[in-house]
């Protein structure tokens, strides 16, 4: 794993979150998030729903995902500290809809983004055209300082995209509910019955696709013109 695998990257301090545990059933202070961009060019091209070729670049993102966190896990671990990979996409909890741990809550105590009215992480440098990844540690690392502001200002241009109607408008303050920003029922059920023929209904898109934070990187992308 070389630096240039991971454009953005940041430490968060956690020790105030629930985290996973490892085999002893120890949780982690810290983790390390990263932030892997999507191509701007089969993002842009989402805005009116998902194609073949954002199914596939999201898979293909999950698997280097995994692929670096696992590198950068095991490497932590030959130095003597306690490190665990969160997977990419994975739904553990299926009654609720969610994960082990939210990525995002990593990446905005890292101070790498806040999340948006879409409920995805927002960068400067790529607006909410990203995946991210996670890896615990016990390493004292320098972190943060943490997002905990969003900076969409009055835009709702997400909110009024959402084809499931599954954004509620509310702006995002650290704490703040899920549910309080986005029916997640709603969402998951739109895909389901919508976009079965990408990934099994599991992706969408289109309220990141139409984020003028996106737009912004696919005009700074050399020989496309939206």
């Amino acid at each position: 794993m070389t630096a240039q695998s991971v454009p953005l990257w940041g430490a968060a301090d956690l020790r105030k979150f629930a985290t996973p545990v490892d085999k002893s059933g120890k949780g982690f202070p810290f983790a390390v998030s990263m932030v892997f961009p999507m191509d701007p060019h089969i993002m842009a091209d989402i805005r009116s729903g998902p194609t073949e070729d954002y199914g596939n670049a999201y898979a293909r993102m999950n698997e280097r995902i995994n692929e670096v966190s696992s590198l950068l896990a095991a490497e932590i671990r030959k130095r003597g500290h306690r490190s665990l990979a969160l997977a990419a996409s994975v739904r553990t909890d299926q009654i609720n809809l969610r994960g082990d741990f939210p990525h995002k809550t990593a990446a905005t105590r890292a101070g790498l983004g806040w999340i948006g009215r879409h409920c995805q992480l927002i960068t400067r440098s790529f607006g909410p055209w990203v995946r991210l990844g996670t890896v615990f540690i016990d390493m004292d690392l320098p972190c943060g300082p943490p997002l905990e502001r969003a900076f969409c200002g009055t835009c709702m241009i997400c909110v009024e995209a959402c084809p499931a109607g599954a954004l509620k408008g509310s702006a995002w303050s650290p704490g703040l509910e899920r549910e309080e920003m986005l029916d997640p029922e709603a969402c998951d059920q739109w895909k389901k019955e919508h976009y079965l023929q990408y990934q099994q209904g599991r992706v969408c898109g289109i309220c990141s696709a139409v984020c003028p934070y996106g737009l912004k990187t696919i005009k700074r992308a050399r020989g496309y013109s939206s």
